[in-house]
């Protein structure tokens, strides 16, 4: 995609709050300031965990994502927030809390992918209703078990033009049930939304028209302050029955799909010679209503065609709406064409949309797009005419636009707004004053538009409530309570060698992770009043409080990943265990990604102490996000090549000079990572004890080593007690073996 236009001072404002907030936003703009361009910026560089869903199939696989049934498996009747507001029409199927939260079927891993989902993308979002969003944000909220927060705490990114074609809801569905519950069927008419509203951000620059005459036109079209100059100039281009040269490729926009196809049609079968069929071809899954392009497209040499896709090429030769005509057909199905007023020829090549589906990658905490199934089909569809409704996004230099009497609400601004300039539109019929009025309901909610310096105050205020919340999340043991809980549930389905054994074992380290939520819960809230007040001392009293709970919850979970290992290393030699195994080692990522956001807690405050700006401090939370992803992929990726290499990684760290918690910080690993790490060298003797535990500790863990009788570790910790940590323990543990094995 090409590089944004830096010098858009509400594009770079919009970036920032949604990768340095978490603060709910609408992105709007006429037509042609940018909004997809924004989408897709913003799919390259967010560091969220991210997710973006449409409310058609079309608009779905043009924005690169999935629709919003499908993702959530909403119902396709109304839904009923709540059960209060008056009468309802009984024959109309619809749902309510309890029926529909009763009748998701939402498997383990899409459960994991709701809670690990930071940022939730709308796009057309003016097309979405109120009641679909507010069953959105009951999944969320029931799924993330936050029911007293928004959308469940993920962010959501609202892009759309109010102006433009409004939510579809039946006349039977409105009067029956969903006026009982709402002020208006637009998606800012939510419950969700009135709690919490989005900030309202509108991209100013037109990329698409340059005539200041005609901008402000379309601009009173979409503010409903049309006056009668505005029609007159407009009815200047009034035509009726103006057919153009051929040499002038217009394209008509209709009301109806119908009258698109007669006039293709009518067109094409105008021209002289062959006919060729050049037929998609879909691979996997991909539904056959929401194709992107013609499943059979029929050319000629000579036809007017147009463009359905950017050119992801480096040049741009062409854009979604650009015109082109077919100059050639060969018998091997090369296809050529010109542009109108451009002295090139372009051959074109078959473009790939996908379906994808959304899926949560554990090992390398991040949402990654999985694909189900593609369409293949050249990026063209005959264009001497289109819809008013599917023109919605391109931009034409010439166009006639035949709506007759038949304007719906908002189709007079997108047909006129797709033209580059009025010199360009032809009318075949008058615009009538009640065809032009825009809902004085979106009117209203578009008034909230902050001023530029507003947004920027707006954007500090949000930006270190973000790094507040960044803290606070960093105590959340909500995930890790809910995949222990999941395993533990996942007990009754298994066949396990000593099955009562592990249920126990399972049972205890399950209380023990509530237990830790319960505490972890609690200072959540403190540090939600801590951070009120927290700048007054320079944040000294914030850190040290931080540094004592961060001390406990290190212990707990040293001691949890303890367990594990332990469980791990009893159970991995039996018969049968695999698939058993290979779930335990997940649960033990989430063990250490716990430590890794302990860690990361520490820098920011450490960091907010330090008086490090707010700009600086953003970019070391997300370059930790980062460099922990990144070290977690390379890991992986160096346990299926050079096995030990990762080790060997900290080992010449640890040999420069860095201590462990250096190590950890400058790898995104947890501390008890990279002890795991170095304890290994002790039995290669390129590591000596002494460097990584003090010699009055080593006889003493030494002695409980003996006395406990075996290396299981939890008995020499109970001995031990607090003063010694399990790395500790492990690394003498490692150096009573290899004595042993020196000596025998």
């Amino acid at each position: 995609m090409s590089a944004p236009d830096t010098s858009n001072e509400y594009f770079q404002l919009a970036v920032r709050f949604v990768n340095q907030t978490n603060r709910h936003l609408f992105l709007t703009g006429r037509a042609g300031t940018g909004k997809t361009t924004f989408l897709k910026y913003i799919q390259e560089h967010c560091p969220k965990k991210m997710a973006v869903v449409a409310p058609t199939g079309v608009a779905a696989i043009n924005a690169g994502g999935v629709t919003m049934h499908s993702f959530f498996q909403l119902p396709f009747g109304p839904f009923l927030p709540s059960r209060q507001g008056g009468w309802h029409d009984p024959s109309i199927n619809s749902t309510d809390q309890h029926t529909l939260i009763k009748n998701l079927r939402f498997n383990s891993a899409k459960r994991e992918l709701l809670r690990e989902l930071e940022l939730l993308v709308i796009d057309e979002v003016s097309m979405v209703r109120a009641d679909m969003l507010d069953a959105i944000d009951l999944i969320l909220r029931h799924f993330r078990r936050q029911p007293y927060t928004p959308f469940g705490g993920v962010q959501v990114l609202f892009i759309g033009d109010l102006f433009q074609l409004p939510p579809v809801v039946t006349n039977e569905e409105w009067e029956g049930i969903l006026k009982y519950h709402y002020a208006s069927p637009f998606f800012f008419d939510s419950q969700a939304v009135r709690q919490a509203p989005p900030l309202y951000l509108e991209l100013k620059k037109i990329y698409r028209q340059n005539e200041a005459n005609f901008i402000d036109i379309l601009n009173n079209l979409r503010n409903n302050s049309t006056n009668e100059e505005d029609l007159r100039q407009l009815h200047l281009r009034y035509i009726p029955g103006f057919v153009p040269d051929e040499d002038d490729h217009y394209i008509t926009l209709t009301s109806h799909n119908y009258k698109a196809d007669k006039i293709n049609q009518y067109q094409l079968a105008r021209l002289q010679g062959e006919v060729y069929e050049f037929r998609g071809e879909i691979t996997g899954d991909f539904n056959e209503k929401a194709l992107p392009a013609e499943m059979a497209l029929q050319l000629k040499v000579g036809a007017q065609v147009m463009f359905i896709k950017n050119d992801k090429g480096e040049f741009r030769r062409f854009f979604n709406g650009k015109l082109a005509v077919i100059q050639s057909i060969s018998k091997d199905n090369k296809i050529t064409v010109g542009f109108p007023g451009e002295d090139i020829e372009l051959e074109i090549e078959q473009e790939v949309w996908k379906n994808i589906r959304y899926s949560y990658n554990k090992e390398k905490d991040s949402i990654e797009e999985e694909e189900l199934g593609s369409f293949k089909q050249y990026p063209i569809r005959l264009a001497w005419a289109i819809t008013i409704h599917k023109s919605q996004g391109l931009t034409f230099r010439k166009a006639i636009v035949d709506a007759g009497e038949s304007f719906a609400p908002g189709q007079v601004y997108v047909a006129l707004s797709r033209l580059t300039s009025m010199d360009g539109l032809i009318l075949y019929s008058r615009i009538q004053p009640h065809c032009i009025s825009t809902d004085e309901r979106v009117i209203a909610f578009t008034s909230a538009e902050l001023a530029a310096d507003e947004l920027q105050q707006a954007l500090q205020q949000e930006r270190k409530a973000y790094i507040g919340r960044s803290i606070i999340q960093c105590f959340d043991w909500s995930k890790l309570a809910a995949a222990w809980e999941a395993h533990y549930e996942n007990y009754e389905d298994r066949q396990l060698p000593e099955q009562n054994v592990a249920v126990l074992w399972a049972q205890a380290l399950l209380n023990k992770v509530n237990d830790q939520q319960a505490v972890a819960y609690k200072f959540m809230r403190q540090l939600e009043q801590l951070l009120t007040t927290a700048a007054s001392d320079g944040y000294a009293a914030l850190q040290q409080r931080m540094q004592a709970a961060i001390a406990y919850f290190r212990l707990q979970l040293e001691e949890n990943l303890a367990s594990l290992q332990q469980h791990l290393d009893d159970i991995k030699v039996k018969q049968k265990v695999k698939k058993y195994v290979k779930e335990l080692q997940e649960l033990k990522q989430v063990f250490e990604r716990q430590q890794q956001l302990l860690e990361q807690a520490t820098l920011t405050v450490n960091a907010l102490v330090r008086g490090v700006p707010a700009d600086e401090l953003l970019q070391l939370i997300d370059s930790q996000k980062k460099a922990a992803t990144a070290i977690r992929e390379t890991a992986q990726s160096v346990t299926k090549g050079a096995k030990g290499e990762t080790k060997r990684i900290s080992l010449q760290l640890f040999k420069e000079g860095k201590n462990i918690e250096d190590i950890a910080v400058h790898r995104g690993m947890a501390i008890s990572t990279i002890e795991g790490h170095l304890i290994q060298f002790i039995a290669t003797g390129e590591i000596q004890i002494e460097e990584l535990v003090q010699g009055p500790k080593i006889v003493a863990i030494l002695d409980a080593i003996k006395e406990a009788g075996g290396q299981s570790i939890t008995p020499v910790k109970e001995k031990l007690g607090d003063e010694y940590s399990f790395g500790e323990i492990r690394a003498v543990m490692q150096y009573a073996s290899r004595l042993q094995q020196e000596n025998a």
